[in-house]
Parts: C-alpha cells; structure tokens; sequence
C-alpha cells in the first residue's frame, strides 16, 4: 500500500487530492515531502465567511508539518489559492488541514498534544524534531478547541484550592467538577481572591451555578464569602484533606516544641527523627517503624499524648450519622482543649467554628468524590514540573487544562492516537 492510500484512509480531505510523494535529503535529515493539489472541478471557499468563491491567483507553494512516519518527518505541500469574495474581499482560501497562518496540520497538532500529556514539552520537542514553542502552540490549539466544546450542564459538586505555582507566593485558584463518575478541571483564574473565585460563577452563568449542590474549599476566607453569596444554597464542605493536615501540623508543633524543651534541659533526644513516625497512619508503617513507635509511646511526653489524640480523632472519619459524628466531635475538642497542648486548643477552636461545614461531608460523602480536590492538586504540581520552561500564567493555564480538563476531542479528527 502507498502512503498516498494510507493518507487517504485516514486523513481525506474532500475537494483535494494526494499527489506525489518525494523524498528530501538523506540520513539524520531525510524526510518526506506529499504534493496536495485540488480536486479538478471544485471551487475554493472564503476563510473569512466560509463561502465558495471565484480563484484570484495562486500563491507560492508552503508545506504543513504532518505525522512522522518511522522518526521520518512528514510534510504536506501545497499552493495555496487566493479568491474573490463578494463580502471579505481577496482572501487566502481555507483548507481543512491546518488554520490560518499555522504551518502545522491539525493531525500534527493532536498527536504532539497527546504526546505532550506523557513527556515533558522540552523532550516531545526533542523526540519529534520540533521546538518548545511549537508544541505549545499544538497543546494550545487542542485546549482552545475542547474548551469551546465542553459540556458544563448538570455539574452537581464542585471543589476549590489554591495552587503555589511560582516563587514569591504566586498563586492559581483552581476549581474541579467532584460528581461521581466525572471528575475534571473546570476553570483556573490568578490569585486566590475573590475576584479568581468569582470568576468561575460568572464563566458558569447563573443558571447552571443554581445546579451545584456541594461545595468544598479548605477555611480561606475569600472562598467562604464567595461560596456564600453564589452558591447560598448548595452545602459548603470542609474539605476532609485540609482537616487532617491542620491536624497534623498541630501533632509536629508540639513536637517540634518539646524536642527544644529537651535540648534545653540536656536530655535525650528520643523525639529525633521521629517527625514521620508520628504522622503517618499507623496502618501505613513498617514492621521496624511500628516497633520504634511502641517503645516511644512507653514514654511520659506531651507528644505522645498528641499524637494519641490524633489518632483517636481517626475515629470521626468512620462515622455514618452526622448526628453521631457531632458527638464524637464534642468530646474530642472539649478533650483537646484540656489537653494543655496549644496547637491542639487551637485546632479543636477551628472545628468548633466550622463545625456545620465539617458535618456537612457526612451528608455528601456518597455524593462526590471527597479525595478528588488533593489528587487534582498533586496532578497539577507534577504538570507545572514536567512542562519545563513556563513563561507565563498563560503557558500554565494552557497545560493545567490539557493535563486535568478531560476535554473532548472533535469527531471530524481522522488521525487518532491512544
């Protein structure tokens, strides 16, 4: 089978036809070169109105970057056709390969893009003979499509976090659909404002914000406001991931503060090196850490009485009822607030004045997806570090919604990639 077949299967273009195929240079430079010439017969059409008009003139020859075949470099030529539109004047005519000015098929686009989601930008230009610049512009005119043909009906939950993406406390505020079944990247905005939050609403439009049922942030006063004013009737929830990390905090904080009373006094440092011992689940440890631990929790420290203390409000977690949740958590802050441990005091202060919006996750639990936001967030992190050489809030935005926006794909598009 010729290439010229094999193009025509997977790639027709009706009105144009495939012509010779030559080969250029030799080696590490070789590459392969398709003469495209139009259908006998058929009539250009207008790029500006879409209309079929007469030919003016024929411009030069230009060749459009298409699929390689074997590490080959492939390239589409053709003589691009000038015509006399009543409305637009002379125009270039479009072709269905490639738009405007671009000298890279839309073939070309989508397998660098799909690529682009498993490599670094740097090394698929690398591996495809490209420039970084290049395959942004591939990866931005796959992100440019799906998000004018995204479906944003019936979205039921949503979360939002912010992101450090820069040096110098620069900040994405990032919000995800969390339904059951679809979980993805719906709107990314600068800052953590209100103004980055309100932003999403206004994208939404008001009909389709009064959809959302359930709402989790973490306890950033901007995103409680906002959630307030836009969503008064939708259940905000205390993200369960932003508990557990305050939670912990407060455990290193006491340890942090006795291994210095220690030091102080010329005691044994039995806390050192112990910081990941006390935070990790005790499911998660290993044979010789679970070890370590009971020979350390024999010990007479306000560490271990924090770090029993977290462990008990593992408990609160496993609840069904709201109403027995509430107890539980009544107990547990008025016994941490005795505990004479000040970050525990402060942190069951906290639980105490968002407690609705922590009872609240119990009503949804089964409604969306509780763990999405953070397992977004840690997807999002690794995305900012494999595309090497953001330039601009621009080029983030650009592969945070490619990585996380589980965006469609057009069903004209041929030339598939898995």
């Amino acid at each position: 089978m010729q290439l010229q077949s094999i193009l025509r299967r997977v790639y027709p273009h009706a009105g144009f036809v495939y012509g010779k195929v030559r080969e250029r240079g030799t080696g590490d430079a070789r590459s392969l070169v398709v003469d495209v010439r139009p259908r006998k017969g058929t009539r250009a059409f207008c790029s500006g109105c879409g209309k079929r008009c007469a030919l003016y003139d024929t411009l030069p020859a230009r060749r459009f970057t298409f699929v390689p075949l074997w590490a080959i470099p492939v390239a589409l030529e053709y003589a691009m056709r000038r015509v006399q539109c009543r409305r637009c004047g002379v125009t270039v005519e479009w072709v269905p390969w490639a738009d405007g000015k671009s000298h890279v098929t839309h073939a070309f686009a989508w397998f660098i893009a799909s690529w682009a989601k498993a490599l670094s930008w740097a090394e698929c230009a690398r591996r495809f003979g490209t420039s970084w610049d290049t395959v942004f512009a591939c990866v931005a005119t796959v992100v440019r499509w799906g998000l004018e043909h995204r479906d944003l009906e019936n979205i039921g939950a949503i979360g939002v976090d912010e992101l450090a993406w820069k040096k110098g406390h620069k900040y994405l505020t990032l919000v995800y659909q969390l339904d059951r079944g679809r979980s993805r990247l719906l709107h990314i905005a600068q800052n953590r404002t209100k103004a980055s939050f309100n932003a999403f609403f206004d994208m939404l439009g008001e009909a389709r914000t009064a959809t959302i049922s359930f709402v989790a942030s973490d306890m950033w006063a901007a995103f409680r406001s906002v959630i307030k004013a836009r969503c008064p009737n939708a259940a905000h929830i205390l993200d369960r991931f932003h508990v557990v990390q305050m939670l912990t905090k407060a455990v290193d904080a006491v340890r942090r503060e006795e291994v210095r009373a220690l030091r102080a006094k010329g005691k044994e440092p039995v806390l050192t090196s112990t910081r990941w011992l006390l935070l990790k689940n005790r499911d998660h440890l290993k044979r010789k850490d679970k070890g370590r631990l009971r020979e350390l929790l024999q010990a007479n420290l306000r560490t271990v009485r924090a770090y029993l203390l977290k462990e008990e409000f593992r408990q609160f977690w496993s609840y069904i009822s709201s109403t027995w949740a509430e107890k539980f958590l009544n107990a547990w802050t008025t016994t941490a607030l005795r505990s004479r441990l000040e970050p525990f005091k402060r942190f069951a202060r906290t639980l105490r004045k968002h407690r609705e919006e922590l009872l609240n996750w119990f009503a949804a639990r089964r409604k969306f997806s509780a763990g999405a936001t953070e397992g977004f967030n840690n997807k999002a992190r690794i995305t900012t570090r494999k595309a090497y050489g953001f330039r601009t809030y621009h080029h983030a935005e650009i592969a945070l919604y490619h990585a996380l926006g589980d965006l469609p794909e057009p069903p004209w598009l041929t030339h598939r990639f898995a």
